[in-house]
């Protein structure tokens, strides 16, 4: 599972806007959050971020700018099918890097939406232990009782639309409820953030798309 922490968001550099053509684009441009699964979490997957910056901008995506060091970038695109951006990005990384790395995207109205649909009070929780589960698909009922079935007293744990609403009041380290939130237990990739990183990147976000 990724987690990361807040910090203050960079600004970002615009970019001069292209257009295309093609089939599957339009002329409107979409804010996106684009998160990373898996990069420079205990030593593994490392990516700098400059360098990822300048892969997205080569792909012809704009207002490209990263948030940490745990794989979040926010960017502008033209793409309206979501499958054919995620396809592109997924392949330029395993080109440029050789790492086979899934992301998860989310449009800025998406985040703003996640946000709103937080059941846990961010007022009365500790917002580095609250986290956000984001997935790339539908759990099925078999992952949602594993990981209900594994959520300790102390936890809590909300189901959302393709999120997971999560506190860890005693850490994440030793929970079995965050260490089973993987592809390979729940059946869809999963990346998670805290709600500080959360709301830091809805507003760069937000910033992009004007």
């Amino acid at each position: 599972m990724d987690v990361t922490f807040g910090g203050e968001t960079p600004p970002g550099q615009p970019a001069g806007r292209q257009r295309s053509m093609r089939v599957g684009y339009s002329f409107s441009m979409t804010a996106f959050v684009c998160l990373l699964r898996g990069v420079n979490v205990g030593g593994n997957k490392m990516l700098k971020m400059d360098s990822l910056k300048k892969l997205f901008s080569s792909l012809g995506l704009e207002d490209v700018s990263t948030y940490l060091q745990s794989g979040n970038i926010v960017f502008r695109s033209d793409v309206t099918d979501r499958a054919v951006l995620v396809r592109k990005i997924e392949e330029a990384i395993r080109k440029a890097t050789a790492l086979d790395v899934r992301i998860i995207l989310r449009t800025a109205t998406e985040m703003k939406k996640v946000i709103a649909a937080n059941p846990l009070d961010p007022a009365e929780r500790n917002p580095k232990a609250l986290l956000v589960a984001f997935l790339n698909g539908d759990l099925g009922k078999g992952a949602k009782e594993l990981l209900s079935g594994l959520k300790i007293a102390s936890e809590e744990l909300h189901f959302g639309n393709r999120e997971l609403y999560l506190y860890f009041p005693e850490g994440i380290a030793g929970s079995k409820l965050s260490n089973a939130l993987t592809e390979k237990k729940v059946g869809v990739t999963v990346t998670a953030r805290n709600w500080n990183t959360v709301n830091a990147l809805l507003t760069m976000a937000e910033e992009v798309e004007g």
